[in-house]
């Protein structure tokens, strides 16, 4: 009789730890999402959290796709409707999970239906609609419109930071540079005769591809000139059909959604067609090339794949990647 009360005596006891445990590991999880901290956005206003955003919506394509390499899909509310497409999106099956799809930069009483605790914009928004946000309580985290990639991982660690995700921040810009890192020393091994050619990226976005874009910085990346920049074009400047025959660069990049219907896919048809560039260079050598334009656009952690599309496109199928490319932590 008395084995019997010492074994249900331990038996409570396991049970009371057990219990114990639990309630505190609750306890740990609770503070851990109701403790309040503050983050200093890209217009220098303070944002603060009373708890880690649990309902999560971004307005640009870019702070999707960060937001989907820190957290998981479920977290979000809404998606840009663009991502759905897997002609147009590398995370189409991610984006799947997420039942709303709203366009870029949707109207405020979109936002409000949706009721975040948290919205990311680029600091493109227009200023009205991030104070009518605010002005509904909702938190917004003004990010850069990254021009090169040191903005990109400023956008990842605000980002992180306004999640409550510091940490996982720190480790997706490592992942983003050891990526980086793999291309570069591949790159390093081109013969030298391969590098220095002049890209003229043709965009429907007429004032992007000039000097001050990420452009910029995948053909620094890959050893090539962005020959808009070298004439003196910088972003938000125009360049006319003149100039680009003037310039005479060497390759043309028109990038493609591989989407007859799309706008950019008939914009680069309208090029094509044109009698008066069959002298440029780029023509006679046919060095018309179709970076898929979820690479070349990118401007989150992604966009180490646009400056692998561009080495594919200029040195060759050893740089060749699938359709899907996304750096990720958000599953560890």
């Amino acid at each position: 009789m008395r084995q019997i009360r010492i074994k249900v005596g331990w038996l409570l006891l396991a049970a009371l730890l057990l219990f114990s445990g639990c309630r505190l590991a609750v306890a740990e999880k609770t503070a851990e999402e109701t403790v309040s901290y503050e983050v200093t956005d890209a217009s220098g206003a303070a944002v603060q959290f009373i708890r880690k955003p649990q309902r999560i919506l971004t307005a640009t394509t870019g702070t999707d796709e960060i937001v989907l390499g820190l957290v998981r899909p479920e977290k979000l509310v809404a998606v840009n409707e663009n991502f759905g497409d897997s002609r147009h999106s590398n995370i189409a099956a991610l984006t799947d999970k997420i039942s709303v799809k709203i366009p870029r930069n949707p109207p405020v009483e979109t936002v409000a239906l949706l009721r975040p605790d948290v919205v990311f914009v680029q600091s493109w928004i227009p200023p009205e609609n991030i104070a009518a946000m605010r002005d509904m309580g909702i938190p917004v985290v003004v990010c850069r419109t990254p021009q090169n990639l040191e903005d990109v991982r400023y956008d990842i660690r605000l980002i992180a930071a306004a999640l409550g995700e510091k940490n996982r921040g720190e480790r997706l810009v490592k992942l983003m540079d050891a990526k980086l890192k793999e291309l570069t020393e591949r790159i390093a091994q081109v013969p030298a005769e391969q590098k220095g050619k002049r890209i003229a990226l043709i965009s429907i976005m007429p004032s992007y591809g000039g000097k001050g874009c990420t452009f910029d910085d995948i053909c620094r990346y890959t050893g090539s000139v962005n020959a808009k920049a070298a004439v003196g074009i910088r972003m938000g400047q125009s360049m006319t059909k003149e100039q680009l025959v003037d310039c005479n660069p060497d390759y043309l990049f028109l990038p493609t959604y591989n989407d007859a219907s799309s706008r950019e896919d008939r914009h680069s048809q309208d090029y094509l067609n044109d009698p008066s560039l069959t002298t440029l260079a780029a023509v006679r050598e046919n060095h018309i090339c179709h970076p898929r334009a979820r690479y070349i656009y990118n401007v989150s952690q992604n966009i180490v794949f646009g400056i692998q599309e561009a080495a594919w496109l200029l040195y060759g199928d050893a740089f060749q990647q699938p359709q899907d490319c996304h750096l990720s932590v958000a599953g560890d």
